[in-house]
């Protein structure tokens, strides 16, 4: 008998195979496999997962203007990202369907409801009945990441029931943005997914503030990168390599409980899924005490409003 109460996740902290889509599809789709042969109702993947992290940004110069190798970098990697109206996520969605799974995946979308040039860093969720319930396009770039991201909107600010669960995400640094995640935990979110590109830099300190905040099970899922990831037919891969650390990622995935403390510490520089099962009953031991949209807010003094419209430049009436 299922209980609802309990759910198994994953967190699959993997490489990609940088800035090639197919092949990094290929490895998703393999980590998917692996956690439906252990039971696996949630599999997470870092941020901008597929098809990588611009790293290259910050090794080459980025933000000097106009130079060939930030242009021609730039055009490999909107090739290479995901245009979810072709079907690029079709494959996924498959294997949601086929083993009941859940999943959360950081992708660099090319949408067409922005023209199709622009790209964002986005955390896809896919139901467990293989149906893409929300894209978030992660609001504010981080730093040099502006010099190839364009900025997303409200639209994907949701959440959604997965058994007795209620989960919703944020890229990397939204996670610090306490509005964004007001907004998520005014919707009855009490299973946080935070996807980062890597590091336990960010993960060690935000997981669990996070998760004592909001008195929820908090998770993060890091992606991993090395020298060795990149690929030898990288637009410019010599010069990427004169700066660039052996290590430009060492992952950092981690879990906190409702009450802030550790259940999976930050897992450094091993690959592959990692696997829990988290127990809802936890939730409601934790808001006993503090709850932070419910019986320890104060609607009548702040309150938030949040835009959840798709942004597009172009809106045609049909006045036919």
């Amino acid at each position: 008998m299922q209980k609802k109460h309990l759910l198994n996740v994953a967190l699959a902290q993997i490489s990609p195979v940088w800035l090639n889509k197919q092949a990094t599809l290929q490895k998703i789709e393999y980590q998917i496999k692996e956690a439906a042969e252990n039971n696996t109702e949630l599999i997470v993947f870092g941020e901008a997962l597929l098809p990588g992290y611009p790293f290259w940004l910050a090794l080459t110069d980025g933000a000097h203007w106009d130079t060939k190798i930030n242009k021609e970098l730039h055009a490999h990697y909107v090739r290479n990202a995901v245009t979810i109206e072709n079907g690029d996520l079709d494959s996924i969605c498959e294997l949601a369907q086929k083993h009941k799974i859940a999943i959360y995946l950081g992708v660099i979308e090319r949408p067409t409801d922005r023209g199709g040039h622009s790209i964002y860093a986005s955390l896809v969720y896919i139901s467990e009945n293989g149906k893409i319930q929300s894209v978030h396009r992660k609001l504010q770039p981080t730093y040099d990441e502006r010099l190839t991201w364009a900025p997303g909107d409200g639209h994907g600010l949701r959440v959604h029931k997965l058994k007795e669960f209620t989960v919703g995400g944020l890229n990397c640094w939204e996670n610090w943005m306490p509005l964004p995640r007001a907004a998520l935990y005014g919707q009855g979110e009490n299973l946080h997914v935070a996807v980062w590109p890597g590091s336990d830099h960010n993960t060690k300190d935000i997981t669990r503030f996070i998760a004592r905040e909001s008195r929820s099970f908090a998770i993060s899922v890091s992606s991993l990168m090395t020298v060795s990831d990149f690929p030898d037919d990288t637009p410019h891969l010599d010069l990427i390599l004169e700066n660039a650390p052996k290590v430009l990622a060492n992952g950092g995935s981690c879990i906190a409980g409702p009450d802030g403390e550790w259940i999976i510490e930050p897992i450094l520089n091993e690959e592959g899924n990692s696997y829990h099962t988290l127990d809802f009953n936890r939730v409601y031991e934790e808001r006993q005490n503090f709850d932070p949209v419910g019986h320890y807010s104060r609607p009548d003094v702040t309150k938030l409003t949040v835009n959840t419209e798709r942004q597009s430049t172009v809106f045609f009436e049909d006045k036919a």
